[in-house]
């Protein structure tokens, strides 16, 4: 192995040690943070990565600010954008109660988003907490609430509007989740 190649090798290794270990309140990483650690070719850095992580079913998802993936980013963008490991395909029901999640927290996470995913993308707080009142008991509601917002799935503005945040838009393929909400049984 050539210096190059184990110095990339070591750059590779380093970017999946940032990205793994939560640091901050959010998991993921700035991409000045990414740039500082790795250097100006950090990109290329976590495309190998990706190619690493690709056998273990894992990809490095890149959020934008705006929330809508830019036709060719600039170095701005790329800065304040978050990197961030995310799995490649859901997780399975053995999986799922793994992961520390209640069944019945992810079903009211699965509504809250496809309700404002119905709703071009907002909705008042109180027509979420309706909705799921129909089913979960008034207390489990807004501490569900709360707690996808302090986990970055949803954000709530000033005016009580809920939107999907930056987790959301990384780890949850909204095209499909709106053809499995909509799939007819045969």
């Amino acid at each position: 192995m050539s210096n190059d190649t184990a110095a990339y090798m070591r750059r590779v290794k380093k970017a999946a040690k940032i990205l793994f270990y939560k640091r901050h309140r959010q998991p993921g990483v700035k991409g000045w943070e990414l740039r500082k650690t790795l250097g100006k070719n950090y990109l290329s850095i976590i495309e190998l990565l990706n190619r690493q992580l690709e056998n273990l079913d894992f990809e490095v998802k890149i959020v934008y600010e705006t929330g809508e993936k830019p036709e060719d980013p600039t170095n701005e963008q790329l800065k304040q954008a978050r990197f961030y490991v995310t799995l490649k395909k859901p997780l399975s029901k053995s999986e799922l109660v793994l992961s520390g999640w209640r069944v019945d927290d992810v079903a009211a996470l699965t509504v809250a988003i496809a309700y404002i995913i119905s709703k071009q993308g907002k909705a008042p707080r109180k027509e979420v907490e309706e909705i799921l009142r129909e089913k979960f008991p008034k207390w489990r509601v807004d501490y569900n609430l709360n707690r996808f917002q302090r986990r970055g799935y949803l954000n709530q503005d000033d005016s009580g509007i809920l939107y999907l945040n930056w987790r959301a838009r990384a780890e949850i393929d909204q095209q499909t989740l709106l053809k499995l909400i909509l799939a007819e049984k045969t």
